[in-house]
């Protein structure tokens, strides 16, 4: 598995594999992508921690709907490519991270807002 971190309120767009841009025709079916029940706060933006497929090389985030109607903003020019993280990084970055908590899901999430922090 592969990880990375997303901030609240963004969600995932494209995704690539070794190929390119990730084929529901080729693999017939979507990359597993799955939020876990961690979330690091920093500067008082709560991201949440993900976990992929090993097949996933490079994930796309924009702004979700919710963040471009408070903003204003289309979101041109805020999407960003998340480069992915081995167990090791993710660890290293939790061990020297010091607001780290885990979250319980109420019910499956259909989004990342769709959860409660615990501490």
């Amino acid at each position: 598995m592969k990880y990375f971190f997303l901030s609240e309120g963004w969600e995932v767009g494209r995704v690539w594999e070794p190929g390119g841009i990730w084929s529901l025709a080729v693999w017939r079916r979507e990359p597993i992508i799955e939020q876990t029940t961690l979330v690091v706060l920093e500067q008082e933006e709560r991201l949440c921690l993900y976990q992929v497929e090993d097949a996933v090389l490079m994930v796309e985030v924009k702004p979700g709907p919710n963040l471009i109607h408070h903003s204003g903003q289309q979101g041109i020019g805020q999407v960003v490519l998340k480069r992915l993280m081995t167990a090791e990084q993710v660890l290293s970055y939790l061990v020297s991270n010091g607001s780290v908590h885990r979250i319980e899901r109420l019910s499956p999430p259909q989004n990342p807002s769709e959860v409660s922090l615990v501490s």
